[in-house]
This record gives C-alpha cells, sequence and structure tokens, in this order.
C-alpha cells in the first residue's frame, strides 16, 4: 500500500470515529502523518499517528515510537498511534507495552481493512434492496379489459399493503440508523456512560464505601460494552472505548473536587 493511500485510510476511519483530522501535519521540526482532535465537553483530546508503508522484511524499530512520542510532547498530544504494513521489533513492542503507545502491524491493519470493506457492501446491498422495493410500488399492471382491470386493481390493493410494510421497515430503519449514529458519537456516549453509572448505584442503595468503586467498574464496561455493540472493528472499539471511559474518569475526578 502506497503512504498516501495508507494515510488517507487511516484518516477515513479517523473521521468516522469523530476526529476531526489534519493530514502531514506540520510542527517546528517534524512533520506528523496525521494529527487528530476529539471534541470532548471537557475540551479538545489530540492524538498524533505515525503511518510507515514498510516492506514485509522492514521492521519498525525503536526510533520512530521516541520520535513520535517528542511529537505528542510538543503538540500535547494524549496519544501515539504508530501503524505499518509491516511489523514492530521486540524492543519497540516492549517499549510502547509500558506507554501510552498504541501499534497497529499489518496483520491488525488487514482486519480493519476486512471490517470496513464488509460494512460498505452492506451498505451497497441494503442500497439495492431499496430501488428494488422501490420498483415494486410504481409497478401496475395494464388495464385493456374487464379482467386485466380486475387483476390492476388488486394487484395495487396488494402492493398498498406492501407499501404499508415499506414504511413499518423503513421507519424501524431509520429509528435503528439514528440509534447507531447516536451510539457512534463521543459525546453522546460519554453523557449516557455518565448518567447510567450514576444512577444504577444509586438504584441499589450500595455502601457509600463501595459507591466510586461500582460507579467506575459501571463506566468501563459501559465505555468499551456500547462502543462494541455498534463497531465491530477491535482497534477502533479500543482506541473509542478507552477515549470515553479516559474523558468520563475525568469528570467523576472534577466532580469530586467541585464538590
Amino acid at each position: 500500500m502506497e503512504k498516501n493511500r495508507l494515510v488517507d485510510f487511516v484518516a477515513k476511519i479517523m473521521e468516522k470515529s469523530g476526529f476531526k483530522v489534519h493530514k502531514y501535519f506540520k510542527t517546528s521540526k517534524h512533520l506528523v502523518d496525521i494529527y487528530g482532535v476529539l471534541p470532548t465537553v471537557l475540551g479538545d483530546i489530540s492524538v498524533v499517528v505515525a503511518c510507515k508503508n514498510y516492506e514485509e522484511r522492514w521492521k519498525v524499530g525503536l526510533d520512530v515510537l521516541k520520535e513520535m512520542e517528542m511529537v505528542a510532547k510538543t503538540l500535547q498530544a494524549s496519544k501515539v498511534i504508530v501503524i505499518t504494513t509491516s511489523t514492530f521489533s521486540d524492543n519497540a513492542l516492549s517499549y510502547a507495552n509500558g506507554r501510552n503507545i498504541a501499534l497497529i502491524d499489518k496483520d491488525e491493519l488487514m482486519n480493519i481493512a476486512k471490517s470496513l470493506s464488509k460494512k460498505n457492501v452492506e451498505t451497497y446491498q441494503n442500497y439495492d434492496e431499496e430501488e428494488e422495493s422501490e420498483d415494486e410500488e410504481t409497478y401496475v399492471l395494464p388495464s385493456d379489459s374487464a379482467g386485466s382491470s380486475f387483476l390492476s386493481r388488486g394487484r395495487r390493493g396488494s402492493l398498498t399493503g406492501k407499501k404499508r410494510n415499506i414504511s413499518h421497515d423503513d421507519t424501524s430503519a431509520n429509528l435503528k440508523k439514528w440509534g447507531k449514529t447516536l451510539l457512534s458519537n463521543p459525546i453522546a456516549l460519554i453523557i449516557i456512560v455518565l448518567a447510567v453509572s450514576t444512577l444504577i448505584p444509586y438504584l441499589i442503595h450500595i455502601n457509600k464505601a463501595l459507591l466510586g468503586i461500582l460507579r467506575i467498574f459501571i463506566a468501563a464496561v459501559l465505555s468499551y460494552g456500547i462502543v462494541m455493540a455498534v463497531e465491530r472493528d477491535i482497534t477502533v472499539t479500543l482506541i473509542r472505548g478507552s477515549t470515553v471511559f479516559f474523558v468520563t474518569l475525568i469528570i467523576y475526578i472534577a466532580l469530586i473536587f467541585l464538590t
């Protein structure tokens, strides 16, 4: 995969996750492949992404990770993501394990591409089915005789029923689409997680000493669970779920100090 195609592909995924994406972002000393900003109720969360289109025999080393850490420090980014079409060295994997660095190798990149391709195929198939339904609605048999006129009336009656069913299906589809769009919005997710994780402990009447722990646990389950329900790709789920959970924790901490 060419470098430009890789950058465009990653940028598209980030935009779908709610990020404002800046490709080939320049700092005083570096050129960042992608600089993403996710708006939240508490402010912007920024991410720097490096896209390395190496051949399979080459591995991304420790030097790339350290360079991206310097870029993140300059831009005050909260997370570093390094994506490659090959693999990572053992030193790079060990280094990233103890830091706020996400690594995506060729296998994970292929899984993301397959997931995105599958979604596009499903969307195309749904579009074709809607087109076929519309064609059936507008078809009327010619009325050259009394018999054919009767058939035409019968056909129209049948189509009326179909139209009602299609209308009902469209309403259900619109509701599902609206719900998925809502749950895909990071700000809406944060509000839902905050509201539910705050209300449930009070409904259970749990000991106040365990109240905070239960809130954090519920927030974690909801952050990753809701995202997983609307997003099949594990990488996007981890990134978006971590973002929602992280922001929720910050809000809880802020509320503790304010109260």
